[in-house]
């Protein structure tokens, strides 16, 4: 009896410490959080540069007032395109009008008076080689028709600028472009004090981007773009627009302008850049980012952004080691390239990363991976 009961108690050790051992192995194995990893890219890299935009007319000109008066009249539909010599507002011309017929009525005059002073001389020249008159009567009249032929340039002149006062009236844009909202409406008073605002006209077949660099950023962009003193207008479209929606524009852009000198208050430089605008989708005053490749990273080491763990301004990455656990390696991160992300220091060629599932994973803790699918649309 003894004996059945100690070959009993045996057999109950011998299941629950199996049972136990089954129950560390179904742990261990649950244990093993999935992970998606991938070897880390090796390859050349061109480092794109972006700075904050905004977009101007390629010339924008300021339409104002130059004489004095009451609208009578907008000529042209806002924001639609206008040629350059069209009419864009009308003001009263009758002072105007009234200044120029009584400016040509002074000048007919002064015509008169020089007319009467020539058939003076005329007559008095040969009187006085004769000695009929004296030289005195006739330098008199000499000088008189000197005054007279004054008073014929001064008359013309005040014509000259009556007809031009009368002629800006007539309120017209010097070039071809895009016709903003009107400053103005009929009926205001415009042009005094000063010369009014009335709108902007708007060149926009072609767009310049204004953006600001720092010296550093210049001297790298310089030396990428062969820009220089000499070359800069002739640089080669080479500069992306990336609109405010993300969207990259369809045409490339050049740089066409840099800033004589370093603003001392904010360490930039103004640059401007050119863009075809065929479609006229760009208009003044929007913002935007301009790209442009500075240089090329030869053999970077290239990851996936989300694969890069950020905090508290440090970087690291989940690199799977051979036992199958996870070590959180310290990077340095470098330029952001796309959806991807060069490391300057803290990987080599050959580490695999973990890509997706980090967020469950402990320093250490096994894993189980999951290798992740080669993506076709990342150049290699």
């Amino acid at each position: 009896m003894a004996v059945m009961f100690q070959t009993a108690i045996v057999g109950f050790v011998a299941m629950s410490l199996a049972a136990a051992c089954k129950g560390e192995k179904g742990k261990a194995a649950q244990s093993a959080a999935p992970v998606v990893v991938a070897p880390v890219q090796v390859r050349d890299v061109p480092i794109i540069q972006e700075w904050a935009a905004q977009t101007l007319g390629a010339t924008d000109v300021e339409i104002r007032a130059r004489v004095r008066g009451f609208l009578t009249e907008r000529a042209y539909q806002e924001g639609t395109l206008v040629r350059r010599g069209a009419i864009l507002f009308k003001i009263d011309p009758q002072e105007y009008q009234a200044a120029s017929a009584q400016a040509g009525a002074a000048l007919a005059e002064a015509n008169a008076g020089l007319a009467k002073a020539n058939s003076d001389v005329a007559r008095l020249r040969p009187l006085a080689k004769r000695k009929a008159v004296s030289q005195q009567d006739l330098d008199h009249a000499v000088a008189a028709q000197q005054a007279a032929e004054g008073q014929v340039n001064a008359a013309r002149a005040t014509l000259r600028t009556a007809d031009l006062n009368l002629g800006y009236t007539r309120v017209t844009t010097p070039i071809t472009g895009l016709a903003g909202v009107a400053q103005a409406q009929v009926g205001a008073l415009v042009g005094s004090p000063d010369p009014t605002l009335l709108t902007v006209v708007s060149q926009v077949d072609t767009i310049k981007v204004k953006f600001r660099i720092s010296e550093q950023e210049y001297l790298i962009l310089a030396r990428a773009l062969g820009d220089s003193g000499r070359q800069t207008p002739r640089g080669q479209a080479r500069l992306d627009l990336v609109l405010s929606d993300g969207s990259v524009y369809d045409q490339k852009g050049r740089v066409v302008t840099v800033d004589r000198n370093i603003d001392p208050t904010t360490g930039t430089l103004g640059v401007e850049a050119l863009f075809p605008n065929p479609s006229a989708l760009l208009r003044p005053g929007q913002f935007g980012r301009i790209r442009a490749p500075v240089t090329t990273r030869m053999n970077a080491i290239v990851v996936p952004q989300r694969a890069v763990r950020e905090m508290q301004g440090t970087f690291s990455v989940g690199v799977l080691k051979p036992d199958s656990t996870v070590e959180l390696r310290p990077v340095k991160a470098g330029a952001r390239v796309g959806s991807e992300w060069v490391v300057d220091s803290g990987l080599v060629a050959g580490d695999v990363i973990v890509i997706e599932g980090m967020q469950k994973v402990r320093p250490g803790a096994k894993v189980s991976a999951t290798q992740a699918p080669a993506d076709t649309s990342t150049p290699r």
